[in-house]
């Protein structure tokens, strides 16, 4: 017998592609999981890595375990959801994924009206621009800007929320050359930044960031002008930029796992989100 420990490791290590990735989806260091896949091997009496200087790397064996063990995984998941769906009452933890601009800015300042109503609810709140995974339970709920398109999801549409141009009133009124803030190069594919780069023509970013919380806090120090949703622009007391183009739409999603989305602890934080937070994006 193996340890079920032991091929959870080994399943993040496969579905991440290297030690350091999986211990950041699992929340440990990278010798553990090395040491959880080594377990493993002697559990099975097989070689599921090559360790080699500069990587780790599935040996056919390991493809074959890795495969039938994200089937292991996916029953397990399947089992935890059965159990969920069977509950009666609004309690216990849901984890809710979404940009963690939007978790500040429309979901954290209203969870203390959430709780008064279901008092023995409690969220676990992730930022993050990657689309959390339902199926694997990395997440009960996820707010994003793209569709997903997995038919196991159900998704509704929470409304659309428009970017435009901000700055600061001191910016604006000093006549300065128009200079940019924008995301870093690991967004550099997002909607917001590729609008942003056209409407720019070539003009200097004077800062980049991944965070737009950043971004926002460095127009409203004056540093120049940033693409953002209404309701950050009016957080951090920024006045619009007077520009020629239209303003970018972007879609909100909101998707669970159909095996869970009438679980009482999931329906009621659906809902909470669908009557508190969806009226702030425009329909």
């Amino acid at each position: 017998m193996f340890d079920w420990e032991d091929l959870r490791h080994f399943c993040a290590f496969v579905r991440e592609g290297s030690l350091s990735a999986a211990a950041r989806t699992l929340g440990v260091d990278h010798a553990t999981v090395g040491r959880r896949i080594s377990s493993l091997e002697a559990s099975l009496d097989l070689k599921l890595i090559d360790r080699r200087p500069r990587a780790f790397v599935l040996t056919e064996e390991g493809l074959r375990v890795g495969e039938m063990a994200e089937q292991m995984n996916a029953s397990s998941f399947a089992l935890e959801r059965y159990a969920d769906s069977g509950q009666q009452r609004v309690e216990g933890e849901v984890v809710l994924s979404a940009p963690p601009a939007f978790l500040g800015s429309l979901i954290a300042r209203h969870i203390g009206a959430l709780y008064k109503r279901h008092p023995q609810l409690r969220l676990t709140l992730v930022g993050t621009k990657a689309r959390a995974s339902l199926a694997r339970r990395e997440a009960d709920i996820t707010i994003g800007l793209t569709r997903p398109t997995e038919p196991t999801l159900v998704t509704s549409l929470l409304g659309r929320l428009d970017f435009s141009l901000y700055a600061s009133p001191d910016f604006l009124r000093s006549g300065a050359a128009q200079v940019f803030i924008g995301y870093d190069k690991t967004q550099s594919r997002s909607p917001q930044q590729r609008w942003l780069l056209n409407h720019a023509q070539g003009r200097d970013f004077v800062l980049h960031s991944n965070d737009l919380r950043i971004q926002a806090l460095a127009a409203a120090g004056g540093a120049g002008i940033v693409c953002l949703p209404a309701f950050m622009a009016e957080e951090y007391g920024l006045e619009p930029v007077a520009m020629d183009t239209e303003a970018l739409s972007l879609d909100i999603w909101l998707t669970v796992h159909e095996d869970v989305r009438d679980t009482p602890r999931i329906k009621a934080v659906t809902e909470f989100i669908t009557q508190r937070v969806a009226p702030i994006y425009r329909m």
